[in-house]
């Protein structure tokens, strides 16, 4: 059978077993010799009715499955029900709900939600490559707008004006199409200038708005400024494409999942990237095959999941 093309042939296709291990079999081993994940040792075997390997090497745990070791791992889920779900959250373009995800897959929210965040870990991939060229920065409030609050609500969670209660995101993106986001702490110089250095090569044309934060950068970069209370574009100096990939983000954030913990939302801003990233030039197999290449070494427990240690307790709306 060819490779899924569809959602209706992406869940005919890994509903038999024996496609999904084949499918990621080929994936984590692509030289053909499994290993195993504790100890690296070749020397296993397949156990076709427990449809886990055996590892003959002096260790304790000497049984594995294809989940060990990924994303997966521990999950009482089939690798249908998996596959499925990760499917429709680096093909839908504005995301999908652990609620719909639940009645999509026939399990309960509580799971489709810890599976989804799950999965957004495994959209994760960092790099230490910096952008060059021409790059746009920005920064925005993610948080409530008081007018779609019930006045209980309203009363108990707004404590200020401007970015109060709200948190601060910050993103850049390079002129080819690729998008970075993070969580940062504040608008100030300290932090903006922290997070440019990071992410983006000296000598870069850099372009931002006039917040006075930016000030200070053209000592390492071309920097040039472009004034809202002006104009919104001057020849190449403008911030739209990061302007535009914000109202794609907050669509997602209002529209599909209505309220994010901020302390998840780093989560909810790798997998709006990796969708972003990997828009052109990918049908939806070849997007869904990249993500599943990214499972291996990665585990988010069910404590972690709900851990408060960052952000506090407060909801974004």
């Amino acid at each position: 059978m060819d490779s899924p093309k569809t959602l209706q042939e992406a869940i005919i296709y890994f509903a038999d077993y024996e496609r999904c291990r084949e499918f990621l079999t080929d994936l984590r081993w692509p030289d053909g010799r499994v290993e195993c994940p504790q100890c690296g040792s070749e020397h296993v075997v397949y156990l076709d009715k427990a449809r886990v390997w055996k590892c003959y090497g002096k260790h304790q745990k000497a049984k594995f499955s294809l989940k060990t070791g990924t994303i997966f791992e521990d999950s009482p889920l089939g690798l249908d029900k998996w596959l499925a779900a990760l499917w429709l959250i680096v093909n839908c373009k504005n995301g999908i709900s652990s609620c719909e995800i639940a009645r999509d897959i026939g399990i309960t929210q509580k799971s489709a939600w810890f599976m989804a965040h799950r999965l957004r870990l495994a959209l994760h991939h960092g790099s230490f490559d910096k952008f060059s060229g021409e790059v746009e920065v920005d920064e925005t409030f993610i948080g409530g707008k008081a007018r779609n609050m019930h006045i209980a609500q309203r009363k108990r969670r707004i404590t200020g004006t401007g970015g109060k209660d709200k948190v601060a995101v910050m993103g850049l993106l390079q002129r080819d199409g690729t998008v970075r986001t993070v969580v940062v702490e504040n608008r100030k110089k300290k932090a903006l200038h922290a997070e440019v250095n990071k992410h983006v090569e000296a000598g870069a044309a850099l372009y931002s708005d006039d917040l006075r934060s930016y000030d200070g950068l053209a000592t390492k970069y071309a920097h040039q400024v472009i004034d809202h209370a002006v104009a919104y574009v001057d020849g190449a100096v403008h911030t739209n494409g990061m302007e535009n990939y914000w109202s794609l983000l907050k669509r997602g954030l209002a529209g599909t999942y209505v309220s994010v913990e901020p302390y998840h939302l780093f989560r909810y801003l790798d997998e709006q990237a990796f969708r972003f990233n990997n828009r052109r030039e990918m049908g939806d197999f070849d997007r869904f095959r990249l993500a599943v290449t990214q499972i291996v070494g990665k585990r988010l427990t069910w404590k972690q999941a709900i851990g408060m240690q960052e952000y506090g307790s407060a909801t974004i709306n």
